[in-house]
């Protein structure tokens, strides 16, 4: 610095004037430096920070919560946000950093800036109410079916709807539901009540048919599983890096 900032004594060493002028610029500086070591320990640990997750609002309800009730239970401390949005706009989001990760499912366009990871099959089905198994004894042709019945369906561009569109043009069928129904609750709803067959997911329906409200329908043909998939994007990780909570 070209001026004297401490003075040495036998006991140790003091502050000249100058020194206690310049101390007092540096001081600041030097408590945020260490107010930052000690917020980057706790993010490390868990002890603070946002853990930002982009579902649908299905898949939120019938498959994140239990996990994100055990995740509160350990790091209480950790907010959740979670974002229920179409797919595409989520993954722009995860794009962008403003999400740590998404849960989606199946059918949805491949991205090589993602990194994907399997979580979970799923098993479609389609199902009524009790009226509806006491009519149909024995597995129908899916022509049958969607002619001969009423179909409940979510509305495109869901990914459960997106599959189901996709599996009747594999077997030829033009098809159009009766009812084009906006939430997945309201498929299962309007198919207790008789409103006509349901195409859902058997792990986001168990209560519903452990319950017996509604009961697999049979058909000929095989309904492909599908994958639950967990995908954070590699951008992210690897330029900003993502928190340990992921």
């Amino acid at each position: 610095m070209g001026i004297t900032l401490f003075y040495r004594t036998p006991k140790g060493v003091t502050l000249t004037e100058n020194g206690s002028v310049f101390f007092e610029f540096i001081k600041n500086g030097v408590e945020s430096f260490l107010n930052g070591e000690h917020r980057l320990t706790s993010l490390n640990n868990l002890e603070t920070g946002i853990l930002r997750i982009g579902a649908s609002t299905t898949i939120t309800k019938y498959f994140l919560l239990p996990f994100i009730e055990e995740f509160h239970k350990t790091y209480p401390k950790i907010e959740i946000s979670i974002n229920n949005h179409l797919t595409s706009h989520l993954i722009s989001d995860l794009k962008k950093g403003n999400l740590d990760f998404l849960i989606v499912n199946l059918p949805m366009k491949l991205d090589n800036s993602l990194q994907v990871r399997p979580c979970a099959t799923l098993h479609d089905c389609f199902a009524g109410n009790l009226e509806y198994k006491n009519q149909i004894r024995k597995p129908l042709s899916l022509k049958d079916l969607v002619t001969n019945y009423p179909i409940i369906a979510q509305k495109e561009p869901s990914n459960t709807r997106t599959f189901l569109n996709s599996f009747m043009t594999s077997h030829e069928l033009d098809f159009h539901p009766q009812f084009d129904v906006v939430s997945y609750s309201l498929v299962k709803d309007f198919a207790k009540i008789g409103m006509g067959i349901s195409y859902l997911t058997k792990e986001f329906s168990k209560s519903e048919l452990q319950n017996k409200e509604l009961f697999p329908i049979p058909i000929e043909e095989k309904i492909p599983t599908r994958q639950l998939r967990l995908d954070n994007s590699k951008i992210y990780n690897n330029t900003t890096g993502s928190s340990k909570a992921n």
